[in-house]
C-alpha cells in the first residue's frame, strides 16, 4: 500500500473540512444568526466562544492537513482499491474527530443535570463523571418529590438555564410555597445540593445571582464524536436537548453541525474527487464511496459521474433554501434544513424539528425535496436532460415510490381509526412526512410518531431498513437490495424442487450480469443482521437500567429502535429515543458504540470493517 499516497488525500481533506468550517464563522454576528420564529433571541451579541471555538479547529485541521501532506509530497503511482478503501474509511476517522472540535471547544451545553421520568417516579441527577460506568443516580432510594417540589423542578427545567426568581416560580407554579419546597429539597439531599442551584447556598455563585436554577451539563469529547459523526454520516441523531438558546448552543455552532450533514451528503470523497480532478484515482474512490451494490464504469466516466452528482447535489440544496426563505424562514434557518433535507440528515435548529414552524406549506415543500434526496442522482439528471422515460422506468424508482405511497396510506388509516389525528389533511400532511423522512433515512419530525398506535410505530421501525434508491444521498440498505434479495430467494426456492432448471437473476426485464452480485447481497443482509443483534446485545449489556429509570420493561424494544435507527441512520426511535427525546442520557459507552454504527451504516459496512482487519495492514 503507498501510504505517501493515502497521506496526501488524507491531508487534502482536513484542509476542506477546515475551509468548510470557515463560512460558520459569519454565523457568529448577530446580524447573521437571527431566526425569524424566536424573535426574543434577535438581541443576542456576538458568539465569543462559538467563533474562537471555530478559529481554533480551523487551524488544527490546517495543521493536520499540512503534517500529513509533507510525507506524501512526492507521491507517486495510482491510487488502487486498496489505498481507496484506507482513504475512505480514514477519513471519515478523522473527519469525526476534526468535526468535534468545535462542540467541544466552544462549551456546548448538552442538557440539565435532572431527568424526571413521571409524576410518580424517582427521578435521576447526573453524576459528573467523564468516563464513569454509571452517568445518572437513581434517587429510588430516597422520598418521590412531592407535588411542590416536582412542580418546582418542572418550572425550573422549562426556564432553561437562566432559571427563576421566587418570585416568578411562585407566579410560575401558581403556589407560594414552591421556593420554600425546593429549599428543602436541595437542603435535604446532597444529590440534589449538586444539582440544584438555590439562592443563598454555597453552589449559588454558579447560577444567576437570586435565581432558582438547575445545572446545566456541557458536552464531553465522547459526546462531541457522536455529534460529529451523526452529522457526517448524515443519520441526525443529536445529544442536544435544547438547540434554541444561543448561550447554550451558539448559532455558529449550529451551522457547522448543519454544515456536517452538507459534507456528508454525497460524502467527502465524491467532493474531494469533483474540486481535485483525481483522475485515475477517481474510480477507486467512487466504489469505496458512493452507496449502492454497483459501482462500475471508466475512470472518466466515473469522476463526470462525480461532477453531476456534485452538481445536481448544491442546485437543488441552493433551490430549497431559496424557496424556505421565500416561505418565511430567515437564511439561517433555510441553510441549515436544507442542509439537512438534501443531506436526509435530519439536524434541525429547533427542539421541535420542522414542527416548529406548523406549516402545511413548509412540510409539503420538504417532503418533495425529500423525496428527490432519495431518489437515485443519475436518474435526477436523466430527468433534467428531458428524459422522463428513464425514471419511470427504473424498477427501483418505482418501488420506492410504491412503498411510501401504501406506507403512507396504512399509516393514515390506522391513525385516523386510532384517533392519532384530528382530521384526513392532518393525517396526510403528518403520515405522508414522517414516512418519507423515515424511508429516506431523514429523521426529521412534524409529529410525535411515538405516540401513534402500536401498527403505525411497527412500520416505521421496519421502513428504517429500507432507505432510499442506491446513488442517493439516502442511507439505509437501499430498496434495490430489497428487490434483488426478493429475487434472490425466489430463484433459490425454485431451484429446491427444481435443480436442473437454471435461471438468470433478472431486473426490470434484463439480466444481471454482474460477478458474484447474488452472493454479495446475501452476504450484505447476513452482516446487517448479524451487527444488529450483536450489537442489541452489547447496548442492552452494558447501558444500565437507570437510564429507563422505573421504565425498564420498555429497554428492549427501546434499545432495537436505538440500534436501527444509528445503523440505518435514521436518527430518532421509539421510546428513549423518539423523536421529542435524544441520545444525551445514554453513557459515554453506548455514545461510542452508536457512534461506531453510524459509520458502519454510512460506507455500508465493509470500508469500517477492514480497518480492524490485520492483513489489510501488512502490506502498508
Amino acid at each position: 500500500m503507498n501510504f505517501r499516497l493515502v497521506a496526501r488525500q488524507l491531508g487534502i481533506i482536513c484542509l476542506l473540512i477546515g475551509v468548510t468550517m470557515i463560512g460558520s464563522l459569519l454565523w457568529a454576528f448577530p446580524r447573521f444568526g437571527r431566526r425569524n420564529h424566536l424573535p426574543e433571541l434577535e438581541h443576542h451579541t456576538f458568539e465569543t466562544a462559538g467563533f474562537i471555538a471555530l478559529v481554533v479547529s480551523i487551524l488544527i485541521c490546517f495543521g493536520v492537513g499540512i503534517l500529513l501532506l509533507y510525507p506524501g509530497r512526492r507521491a507517486q503511482g495510482s491510487l488502487y482499491r486498496k489505498e481507496a478503501m484506507a482513504v475512505v474509511g480514514l477519513s471519515w476517522v478523522l473527519a469525526t474527530f476534526l468535526g468535534a472540535l468545535p462542540f467541544w471547544f466552544s462549551g456546548c451545553v448538552r442538557g440539565p443535570a435532572i431527568r424526571l421520568t413521571g409524576p410518580t417516579q424517582f427521578p435521576q441527577t447526573h453524576e459528573f463523571k467523564i468516563f464513569g460506568w454509571r452517568q445518572w443516580n437513581d434517587l429510588s432510594d430516597q422520598p418521590v418529590l412531592s407535588e411542590k417540589q416536582l412542580l418546582g423542578v418542572q418550572a425550573l427545567l422549562e426556564a432553561g438555564r437562566d432559571g427563576l426568581t421566587a418570585e416568578q416560580l411562585s407566579r410560575v407554579t401558581n403556589s407560594s410555597e414552591v421556593p420554600t419546597a425546593l429549599r428543602e429539597l436541595a437542603d435535604g439531599s446532597a444529590e440534589w445540593h449538586r444539582v440544584l442551584i438555590v439562592p443563598g447556598s454555597d453552589v449559588a455563585a454558579r447560577g444567576v445571582q437570586g435565581h432558582f436554577q438547575v445545572t446545566w451539563i456541557k458536552m464531553t469529547f465522547v459526546d462531541a464524536l457522536f455529534e460529529s459523526q451523526s452529522g457526517f454520516s448524515t443519520t441526525g441523531a443529536t445529544v442536544i436537548s435544547d438547540l434554541e438558546d444561543p448561550r447554550l448552543v451558539p448559532h455558529c455552532i449550529l451551522f457547522w453541525r448543519s454544515s456536517t450533514h452538507f459534507l456528508g451528503g454525497l460524502g467527502i470523497i465524491v467532493l474531494f474527487v469533483v474540486i481535485l480532478g483525481q483522475g485515475s484515482a477517481g474510480k477507486a474512490l467512487m466504489r469505496a464511496e458512493i452507496p449502492g451494490p454497483s459501482k462500475e464504469g471508466t475512470q472518466t466516466l466515473m469522476q463526470h459521474t462525480a461532477q453531476v452528482f456534485a452538481a445536481i447535489y448544491c442546485g437543488l440544496t441552493a433551490l430549497l433554501a431559496i424557496l424556505l426563505k421565500i416561505e418565511g424562514l430567515s437564511w439561517f434557518d433555510a441553510f441549515c434544513h436544507s442542509f439537512g433535507t438534501m443531506a436526509t440528515g435530519g439536524f434541525s435548529t429547533y427542539n421541535d424539528s420542522i414542527g416548529h414552524f406548523g406549516l402545511a406549506r413548509i412540510d409539503y415543500t420538504i417532503i418533495v425535496f425529500m423525496v428527490l434526496a432519495g431518489t437515485n442522482f443519475a436518474l435526477l439528471y436523466a430527468l433534467f436532460c428531458i428524459k422522463p422515460g428513464q425514471l419511470f422506468s427504473n424498477v427501483e424508482w418505482r418501488t420506492y415510490m410504491a412503498l411510501i405511497a401504501l406506507v403512507t396510506l396504512l399509516v393514515v388509516l390506522f391513525g385516523l381509526a386510532h384517533d392519532n389525528f384530528d382530521s384526513p389533511s392532518s393525517a396526510i400532511q403528518y403520515g405522508l412526512f414522517q414516512v418519507v423522512a423515515i424511508v429516506t433515512t431523514t429523521g426529521f419530525g412534524t409529529n410525535d410518531f411515538d405516540a401513534w398506535n402500536n401498527f403505525a410505530r411497527a412500520v416505521l421501525v421496519l421502513l428504517m431498513f429500507w432507505g432510499g434508491c442506491a446513488g442517493s444521498t439516502g442511507g439505509g440498505m437501499k430498496v434495490i437490495r430489497h428487490i434483488l434479495f426478493l429475487k434472490i430467494i425466489r430463484l433459490e426456492v425454485e431451484q429446491s424442487f427444481h435443480p436442473t432448471v437454471i435461471r438468470t437473476l433478472q431486473l426490470g426485464g434484463d439480466s444481471v450480469v454482474v460477478p458474484n452480485l447474488g452472493k454479495n447481497i446475501l452476504v450484505y443482509f447476513g452482516l446487517i443482521l448479524v451487527i444488529f443483534i450483536f450489537s442489541w446485545m452489547a447496548f442492552v449489556m452494558i447501558e444500565p437500567d437507570t437510564t429507563w429509570a422505573s421504565n425498564t420493561d420498555h429497554k428492549l424494544i427501546d434499545s432495537a429502535s436505538a440500534i436501527a435507527a444509528t445503523l440505518n441512520n435514521i436518527g430518532p426511535g421509539l421510546g428513549i429515543v423518539g423523536p421529542k427525546q435524544n441520545y444525551g442520557h445514554f453513557s459515554w459507552a453506548s455514545k461510542l458504540l452508536f457512534t461506531w454504527l453510524m459509520m458502519l451504516g454510512r460506507l455500508e459496512i465493509f470500508v469500517i470493517l477492514v480497518l480492524a482487519w490485520p492483513r489489510f495492514w501488512r502490506s502498508f
